[in-house]
């Protein structure tokens, strides 16, 4: 009697049925969890945006305008791959200022909403659950 060596094709079946389910289950968390750092990675940046707007508020008596905080922070390429920032200010008075983060429409981010902060340090979404 011969020795059978290898795998059947149903013990081959079995362990790709096995492997489809897992990944079915693993790859939607995996995708998740990516677009909830990149979110946490825009709630990071809004808020040191806020705080070089109270800074540039503390030394020219007036908040920044987009460009000139853009030039004051590095924008960090987990916020740039995935939103696009835009700050508005009104010199009031008071003066007050409004940072956006609106998600890409072409990248994983695109159904997760906006972000906001403004100078009282009011956050704001589209999706109030997200901030």
């Amino acid at each position: 009697m011969k020795n059978a060596r290898g795998f059947s094709l149903i013990e081959l079946m079995i362990a790709v049925a096995i492997a489809g389910v897992l990944v079915a289950i693993a790859y939607p968390s995996y995708t998740n969890s990516l677009i909830k750092g990149s979110r946490a990675a825009a709630k990071s940046y809004l808020l040191e945006v806020a705080q070089k707007q109270q800074q540039f508020l503390l030394d020219n008596r007036a908040y920044g305008t987009d460009a000139e905080v853009k030039a004051l922070l590095a924008e960090p390429k987990e916020f740039t791959n995935f939103y696009t920032l835009a700050i508005t200010q009104d010199a009031g008075p008071p003066p007050s200022f409004t940072a956006k983060a609106t998600p890409k429409g072409s990248t994983r981010q695109k159904d997760d909403g906006w972000l906001q902060i403004d100078q009282t340090g009011a956050k704001t979404s589209d999706k109030p659950d997200k901030w």
